[in-house]
């Protein structure tokens, strides 16, 4: 089982998505776990949401900050994990509210030798604005809730909502990597050091999370499926820009068509050149007072 779980927590200029995340992160039954926001690039406003949230998380909360150049969620999530001091990276997006339960779950699927994919329900533009605007917890609802949001469509499915004991069912899919998303994703820190954490040649919106799954199964490391366990709700935005999904998919091909399981510019090179680009840490000790 994992001791300390580093939640690394990926945003970019969305502030008040993030202050949801951060008050759903709050309310875990489970307290044995940090918080990274990899932030890439966002501005002073961002920085204040994690400044006013760190006394209140209940929990040790940083920031690891680099500048904005293009869509670089690769590289910010391997400095929140070179940042990280926990022996279980939980990868979570900063517009995906998590229920109380989330941690513990996930605490309780983690096994060596498998990752952990979870799953999402996709909130409607206007139950988002609820949320950010009138300061809904809609992570709070129970499931008859959900069931009538699922008919007004308020949400695009109700199986993430769902909590069923799946026991061996779970590994029923141990090689595939298809379906999975890092906005939902567990992996052991000594199997992200084993593939050098995510690539940073993924430049731009797609395929840097299917990347990292294809080296870690290439690396013998397993998928577990956390559906029906460890859904979360994802806040509405507008779509990214995809203009270098077709290049980034190229790149993802072939990789699978290889048996190459280091990243070409991974941890390493983020851990050999630390000054490349500008990087701030927040204290993670003032939070963690008695």
């Amino acid at each position: 089982m994992a001791e300390l779980i580093s939640v690394i927590l990926t945003t970019f200029d969305r502030e008040d998505a993030l202050a949801a995340v951060l008050r759903s992160l709050a309310r875990q039954q489970d307290r044995g776990f940090e918080v990274i926001v990899a932030d890439d690039g966002s501005g002073p406003a961002t920085a204040a949401i994690v400044a006013a949230w760190k006394d209140r998380i209940g929990v040790p909360l940083g920031q690891v900050w680099q500048e904005h150049h293009d869509f670089r969620a690769a590289e910010i999530r391997n400095r929140a994990i070179l940042a990280s001091r926990g022996d279980y990276c939980l990868f979570l997006d900063g517009d995906c509210l998590v229920r109380s339960d989330f941690i513990a779950v996930h605490r309780q699927l983690a096994e060596r030798g498998w990752f952990v994919t979870g799953n999402r329900a996709l909130l409607s533009a206007d139950l988002t604005a609820m949320v950010l605007h009138d300061g809904v917890a809609a992570e709070s609802w129970g499931f008859n809730m959900w069931m009538t949001q699922r008919r007004n469509g308020g949400i695009n499915r109700l199986g993430p909502m769902l909590n069923l004991p799946l026991g061996p069912l779970r590994k029923l899919r141990p090689q595939a990597w298809q379906g999975a998303r890092s906005c939902n994703l567990a992996v052991w820190r000594s199997d992200l050091d084993r593939v050098d954490g995510f690539d940073a040649a993924f430049s731009g919106w797609g395929r840097e999370d299917s990347d990292l799954l294809v080296r870690l199964l290439h690396s013998g490391v397993r998928r577990k499926d956390g559906a029906y366990a460890t859904g979360v709700l994802h806040l509405w935005h507008a779509e990214a820009d995809r203009s270098r999904l077709t290049e980034n998919q190229q790149w993802l091909d072939d990789v699978i068509a290889s048996n190459r399981i280091k990243a070409e510019r991974g941890m390493s090179t983020l851990a050999a050149t630390p000054t490349r680009t500008a990087t701030r840490v927040a204290s993670l000790a003032q939070s963690q007072r008695s």
